[in-house]
């Protein structure tokens, strides 16, 4: 059984102007100790996903599938249990740590605060273990009496990441951890969490816009585009030679070292994702999609099987690029 098993879920807001699906029939599994990243633009979905993971969206969501933690679906769970889980079993980073922090409460005080809540531990206990995350994510200990606004961004960040170990998770869910980070520091960050993980056993799952971040941190690389996962694969794979014509144009956007042309000739997408209250019909890619065929508005492909344990949903990757399907479905 896996750590966590996302089971076809969708996520949709009730809006004044109607319902509008952010998250689109998506499903995944993460193993213990696997590290997988989840990338795509702005506006595809990500941190709804995130989000949902904990059940943090707002009320206006409704969600629909099946969110397997440890085996317990976190959809169905009591608001009580939901809450143990919650630091316990799961923790989050988000991307906004001066925003995620409290401005007005010392760092220290907020990385007991989940320790307290879910042990028994005394206050020396407490104190104690508030050093020792800090000192474990690079700070002193004596900076627990600092407030948020007294630190860089990425110490606040590492506060951030000290909160999310506080009560030994098996799960972290990065969201955009770096994103306002300059690219030292950014650098920095993705060691800390990757030697952080590695030395606990954690899962983590890994959200960024940037495929190249995610292909250097992670195990596994899953595409995420207008609300669903376009490609899924082992990193190095999906970064590559990605299958579907989004997780090349991702790849693409980032140029690499030592590599003249890519760094001469950087490739984009044109255009913006579509608008989630308004997709268009069959493949919500294709509008944009340089390998397009004519039956792409028609046919709206699922992932498949997109060689060596990888799976893309395109009709590139399916046999006779999907020409019978459309046939089947105009019949």
């Amino acid at each position: 059984m896996s750590l966590l098993e996302v089971d076809d879920l969708t996520v949709t807001y009730r809006t004044a102007g109607g319902d509008v699906p952010a998250v689109r029939g998506v499903s995944f599994a993460l193993e213990a100790g696997q590290k997988l990243g989840l990338a795509g633009e702005s506006g595809c979905g990500k941190s709804t996903m995130a989000l949902a993971l904990l059940r943090l969206l707002p009320r206006t969501a409704r969600y629909t599938g099946e969110i397997r933690f440890d085996g317990e679906d976190i959809l169905t769970m009591s608001w009580g249990r939901l809450r143990a889980v919650r630091w316990a079993g799961a923790s989050i980073v988000f991307q906004g740590a001066m925003h995620s922090l409290n401005a007005v409460q010392r760092i220290g005080a907020q990385i007991a605060e989940p320790i307290r809540l879910h042990s028994k531990a005394t206050e020396a206990e407490i104190r104690r273990r508030t050093g020792e995350l800090l000192e474990h994510v690079g700070l002193p200990a004596r900076r627990a009496d600092a407030y948020p606004h007294e630190l860089s961004g990425g110490q606040r960040q590492r506060v951030m990441i000290a909160m999310a170990l506080a009560c030994d998770p098996k799960l972290i869910v990065a969201d955009e951890p770096t994103t306002a980070l300059d690219v030292m520091i950014q650098a920095q960050i993705l060691t800390l969490i990757e030697s952080l993980v590695a030395e606990q056993g954690i899962s983590l799952l890994m959200i960024s816009h940037d495929l190249s971040v995610l292909a250097d941190t992670c195990d596994r690389l899953a595409v995420m585009y207008a609300g669903r996962i376009v490609e899924e694969g082992p990193a190095a794979a999906v970064f590559g030679d990605a299958r579907h014509p989004y997780g090349r144009a991702l790849a693409a956007a980032f140029p690499r070292i030592g590599d003249p042309a890519s760094r001469r000739r950087p490739q984009g997408l044109a255009g913006d994702p579509p608008d989630p209250a308004d997709l268009p019909s069959g493949c919500t890619f294709h509008p944009r999609c340089p390998a397009r065929l004519d039956h792409c508005d028609k046919l709206d492909p699922r992932l498949w099987p997109a060689g060596d344990d990888a799976r893309a949903a395109c009709v590139h990757v399916l046999p006779d690029k999907g020409l019978s399907l459309v046939a089947k479905e105009s019949a």
